[in-house]
């Protein structure tokens, strides 16, 4: 207690840490402007203890240095053990303190500082729910060391918190066990506990004496242990929520979000995702981006609507073959690079067909990978079959405990090993899995793409931006109705999209029947023919255990994401693709319209949405 009577917290026995900033500067394109990415990297506090080193502990005096650098070392480390779960934890403390802190000391620079003017000087968005310990601090940092009332803090937090959420899917709504936070950061959940009571009263007079409600509200989610749900804190405290596709808006209005939904009727708004056509077309692919300045001029670079102008020459028979040689130069460029990387020789003149992206079983690679197995094995029974020659092109990077992303990567690789040296069937199929997944990687394989595997589980992706890039530079999806998916063959038109698969409705109405993946097993002999390869060993030289946690997912495990439900639809519709692939004209048609029609999709409407929208900014002249 302080003189006044008020209740005080201090922080005791702490481990201290320095943030140190580093700075990138973000240049703007075509402006004088400048703006700065502020990065932070985690210092020991004290880095040497001279004391213990004249004893002898030699390492024991710089135990204290690794320990600090340790927090930034790695981001995302392993979480499947109690250990990653704290340095997580940890880790997004870290973050966030400094980041408030370092807001807090520029805000207290400007002329006549008042802290009822702070939501004009900064607004504070929450990309996903990895930062939304930010809420806690920011409150612990009004109350406790600027002396605000509850609320007047509380005030202040919900005029300067917005939140984007990026996925439905409930294990990356991030929860925490509510042991772990109270040993990491006991203040903060004492700050939490009270942001929930408050709330609390609020749900029970919207709907009093429903204990439903407010268990499925409450930021607490009761358990053995009981877990800190920190998507829940997010909404509560932000002014806006925003998801990043109309479907996924939709979606969390409907289910994730619908309670919250009801009490803040006007609080979730969409912002369908954007990508930078600087970097995703003038820069990656320099070829194609002087075509389009030649035909349209450059204003498209700044406005990406202007691509529409391309429209009128998709039918030119010589804009469509220079079109088309600038594809072929890419995939002779990507050609190189695979045999650099991978060992593997491949043919430019054959199909290109790409799926590179985070590596999670709702994206299904492994469907992608039942479709190649089973084109390979019906090649084998018929040598002979006419078929567009394909080289199917993978690449991705797994969360470190992801025990599954690993063995479908593991399987991709092992499958393309046997395809790929099998002489049988004349180099018509090739399977590649580039290592190392990156944006600069990415920059080589997008401007090469010719088809773009866009074939999440309905109801699962978010919205994607790999799509975008790939349609971008005239790749043709195949793809479900899925996250951006959706908006982007209304874009350029569903004559221009590869569509197959369930909807929403149909995912949710076959679970609530019952899904039950042997009937697809049992019944169809592709299905059970490329299965039945996985866990015999046949693609791991008789190792039949290598790959049979894969096999048993789909089938003891209850294949979650219903690859085996959609596989005659995809299998379908990858037939429909070689059939197009062989009209070289009308193909280009497609391909050109995509680029034409991309111009909804660019960054630049979506921050300015952002800004209109939610943050309330004006650009600076």
């Amino acid at each position: 207690m302080d003189q006044d009577g008020k209740k005080r917290y201090f922080w005791v026995d702490t481990a201290k840490l320095t943030g140190v900033p580093h700075d990138i500067p973000i240049v703007g394109y075509g402006t004088e402007t400048v703006n700065f990415l502020r990065l932070w990297e985690s210092r020991a506090h004290a880095e040497f203890d001279f004391d213990i080193f004249n004893r002898g502990g030699y390492i024991d005096a710089v135990q204290e240095k690794m320990r600090g650098e340790t927090v930034t070392k790695v981001l995302y480390p392993n979480d499947v053990t109690e250990t990653g779960k704290e340095l997580r934890l940890v880790q997004q403390y870290f973050f966030v303190a400094c980041s408030i802190h370092d807001i807090i000391r520029r805000f207290k620079k400007t002329p006549s500082w008042q802290w009822k003017n702070f939501s004009k000087h900064a607004t504070l968005q929450l990309n996903d729910t990895h930062p939304s310990v930010a809420v806690a601090e920011l409150m612990r940092v009004l109350v406790d060391e600027e002396s605000l009332s509850w609320d007047e803090a509380w005030g202040i937090c919900t005029e300067v918190f917005n939140y984007t959420n990026h996925t439905l899917l409930p294990e990356a709504l991030e929860k925490w066990p509510l042991p772990l936070f109270q040993k990491v950061l006991p203040r903060h959940l004492l700050i939490i506990y009270e942001i929930n009571s408050r709330f609390l009263q609020k749900v029970a007079q919207k709907w009093p004496g429903d204990l439903e409600k407010m268990r499925n509200l409450s930021i607490i989610e009761e358990g053995a242990p009981q877990y800190v749900r920190m998507a829940h804190l997010a909404v509560i405290a932000s002014r806006y929520v925003n998801g990043v596709a109309a479907l996924h808006t939709d979606l969390l209005k409907r289910f994730l979000f619908a309670d919250f939904n009801a009490l803040y009727p006007k609080k979730i708004q969409n912002k369908t995702n954007g990508i930078t056509p600087r970097r995703w077309l003038k820069a990656c692919n320099p070829n194609l981006s002087a075509l389009v300045d030649e035909t349209i001029g450059p204003e498209w670079t700044t406005n990406l609507d202007k691509l529409v102008g391309l429209e009128k020459h998709a039918s030119d028979k010589s804009f469509q073959e220079r079109f088309a040689k600038i594809k072929r130069q890419n995939k002779e460029v990507l050609s190189e690079l695979i045999l650099e990387k991978c060992g593997v020789s491949v043919d430019p003149d054959s199909l290109f067909d790409v799926q590179i992206k985070r590596l999670h079983e709702y994206k299904r690679q492994h469907l992608n990978l039942l479709n190649i197995i089973a084109a390979y094995q019906e090649l084998l029974d018929n040598p002979g079959m006419d078929i567009v020659p394909r080289v199917f092109i993978f690449s991705a990077k797994a969360a470190p405990g992801y025990y599954m992303a690993k063995k479908i990567i593991h399987a991709i690789n092992a499958v393309g090993e046997v395809i790929n040296r099998d002489h049988r069937i004349k180099g018509k199929l090739k399977v590649v899995f580039i290592p190392n997944y990156s944006v600069s990687l990415a920059e080589k394989i997008v401007p090469a793409a010719e088809v773009s595997e866009q074939i999440s589980t309905a109801g699962k992706e978010a919205s994607g931006t790999g799509n975008m890039k790939l349609s971008l530079n005239g790749a043709l999806t195949i793809g479900t109705l899925d996250g951006a998916n959706v908006e982007i063959m209304e874009a350029v038109g569903r004559e221009n999209f590869f569509l197959f698969g369930m909807t929403v409705e149909e995912v949710n109405a076959l679970w609530a029947r019952g899904y039950n993946p042997y009937d697809f097993y049992n019944s169809n002999h592709a299905i059970k023919r490329a299965l039945d390869s996985l866990s015999g060993g046949y693609w791991t030289s008789g190792d039949y255990q290598s790959l049979q946690p894969l096999a048993n997912n789909l089938l003891q495990g209850g294949d979650p994401f219903m690859v085996l439900a959609d596989f005659n639809a995809y299998r379908e519709t990858q037939r429909k693709i070689d059939a197009a692939y062989r009209d070289q004209t009308k193909w280009q048609k497609m391909a050109i319209l995509n680029t034409a029609r991309m111009g909804k999709f660019s960054s630049d409407r979506t921050i300015q949405e952002y800004a209109d929208d939610i943050w309330g900014i004006k650009p600076l002249k």
